[in-house]
């Protein structure tokens, strides 16, 4: 293998490493506001509860 086809070939894993950790980032941002909501809506429900 030429200098030239191993760089690129480290380029395109790089690449994939980059796209695969942004992708595990989204999806941990997704469950994060899913739980933010989650827990506001029980706040909401406790405070409706409290004031009858």
């Amino acid at each position: 293998m030429t200098k030239n086809n191993v760089a690129k070939l480290a380029a395109v894993f790089t690449a994939l490493a980059l796209l695969s950790s942004c992708a595990n980032t989204i999806r941990g941002v997704g469950k994060d506001a899913a739980g933010t909501v989650n827990a506001t809506q029980a706040a909401g429900a406790n405070v409706a509860n409290a004031a009858q």
